[in-house]
């Protein structure tokens, strides 16, 4: 290891991959305490001779031979470490002072040392003796794919096949034609879907996990996974319990529909226009996560999945097989499939995109949506959090300061007008454009009295002929979607007619 990157490990302190180690009088039992962690977390780096808070006190020069020796012969014990490993200690030489570096590989096994399993977690080493954080474990460890285990005793009588109807047909219309489940019969998609099969090591043969959460019925389900569930709340006001909540314990198929409806009715609704198509914001984004939660979760743990909506906020949190620790990026992520089987079945009928998608639609549409980034923390519990500001609005027929994308705001001025300069673009001539791109955007008008809206809009306009739209949108408390509809109406009627420029011109009551 440089010289640079060693002062940058110091400069950062210690990580769930870095440890530092005093060591003063030999190495001691914590050393190996880490060691253990990091074999059976991702691997990490232990510094000998420096202090936690990254000073350097080295170790002693004249014993840093035996410590490097000790270590060895402690490590390749089967008494004290279980399997045994090898490792290679360096010796770092740092302002006069002699730091012993030993880097610690990911291993594909369970290690133990002293008869103890130790888990990384943040910057500490744990001990582990539940059973479920030892299946957990041994779980990531081996690669397994839970989903794939199969219940000999399950059949087709224990699956909902009612609801294969709805499938074939969103298999078909998400191909945009013909599908081939469409010409199976019901046994025949369970075994193109993959939820048959056969486990190679034992011979057994029958429906698997997928099988069972897919169109499991409810109480084979909680046979299967007695500690399944999804938790799903509203906390707005009263922030101790809930304003609203639904505890779902039901197949992945109606688990969708309940949490996209639990959503929908919870979360307001946007305008945006990406081009000239009118997208869903609040859609896109409850889909991305929504998908992501019954997907990509262990469904073996007991951990309960939650999805979450506060006012500032909402998040999703689930098990998960991780691979990594830390926050994921659209730059950082390396897709990998939780449970490929439930992954392709949601594909397949519309569900949910290729594997990476749904990070990258949720930082491209949750800055549209609240002007802000989700977060997404990797680890054995998998969290997504999109931020929430319900008086934000990204609207390209106002020209206000909120601008988050410029070059896709200017696109989109682009596509509805083709005039390359903003400041002459009449505000007006791009509100009848924008309704004329998408009628249906209009709010339900019969929600409101037309007549009545006018008359109000009228009276705001005479006494005051400067007012803009916004200004209206607040006063009446109505969106500015519904101010210019009703602009729009009264213009085209001939009542008001606007003088001078958008900026700074005023309205005339005919």
């Amino acid at each position: 290891m440089n010289i640079e990157k060693f002062e940058s490990i110091l400069h950062i302190g210690e990580t769930i991959a870095v440890e530092f180690k005093r060591c003063g009088n030999g190495i001691e039992s914590d050393v190996y305490e880490s060691v253990c962690s990091f074999l059976n977390r991702f691997g990490g780096d232990i510094f000998m001779g420096v202090l936690d808070d990254g000073t350097v006190l080295g170790v002693p020069k004249n014993a840093a031979g035996d410590m490097i020796k000790n270590f060895i012969k402690v490590i390749s014990n089967p008494v004290m470490f279980t399997p045994t490993i090898y490792l290679t200690p360096e010796i770092i030489k740092y302002n006069e002072k002699i730091i012993i570096h030993v880097h610690v590989p990911v291993s594909a096994e369970v290690h133990s040392y002293k008869k103890v399993v130790f888990d990384r977690v943040d910057d500490s080493d744990v001990k582990v003796t539940a059973t479920a954080q030892l299946a957990s474990m041994y779980i990531r460890k081996q690669n397994i794919f839970t989903e794939k285990r199969i219940f000999p005793y399950v059949s087709m009588e224990d699956l909902r096949l009612d609801l294969l109807p709805r499938i074939r047909k969103m298999a078909t219309n998400n191909a945009d034609g013909i599908h081939s489940w469409e010409s199976m019969n019901d046994e025949e998609l369970l075994r193109s879907a993959g939820l048959y099969g056969t486990d190679r090591t034992t011979g057994e043969r029958g429906y698997n996990l997928a099988a069972v959460m897919l169109l499991g019925k409810d109480d084979v389900i909680m046979d299967v996974c007695p500690a399944y569930e999804t938790d799903a709340l509203v906390r707005k006001i009263n922030v101790d319990r809930y304003d609203d909540r639904e505890i779902v314990r039901t197949n992945l198929i109606d688990s969708y529909d309940r949490l996209i409806e639990f959503a929908r009715k919870n979360l307001p609704d946007k305008f945006f226009l990406e081009g000239t198509e009118r997208k869903n914001l609040r859609n896109i984004i409850i889909r991305e996560m929504i998908g992501n939660i019954l997907i990509h979760r262990e469904f073996t743990s007991s951990y309960t999945a939650k999805f979450v909506i506060e006012k500032n906020q909402m998040y999703t949190e689930n098990a998960s097989r991780s691979a990594g620790d830390g926050m994921i990026t659209p730059e950082n992520m390396e897709p990998n499939p939780k449970n490929p089987v439930i992954a392709s079945f949601f594909r397949i009928i519309g569900w949910s995109d290729k594997l990476g998608s749904g990070v990258r639609n949720l930082f491209k549409y949750s800055k549209y949506y609240s002007g802000q980034e989700p977060k997404f923390i990797e680890g054995d519990i998998f969290r997504t959090i999109v931020p929430l500001d319900e008086e934000y609005s990204f609207d390209i027929s106002e020209q206000e300061p909120y601008i988050l994308n410029e070059q896709m705001q200017l696109d989109q001025l682009d596509q509805l007008d083709q005039l390359d300069q903003l400041d002459q673009l009449d505000r007006l001539d791009r509100l009848d454009q924008l309704d004329r791109l998408d009628q249906s955007d209009q709010l339900d008008q019969s929600v409101h009295n037309e007549d009545i809206i006018e008359e109000k809009v009228l009276n705001l306009l005479r006494e005051n002929p400067e007012i803009k739209t916004k200004e209206i949108s607040d006063v009446m408390g109505l969106s500015t979607s519904q101010v210019k509809y009703n602009l729009k109406k009264l213009k085209e009627s001939n009542r008001i007619k606007r003088q001078g420029s958008n900026r700074n011109g005023f309205w005339t009551i005919l």
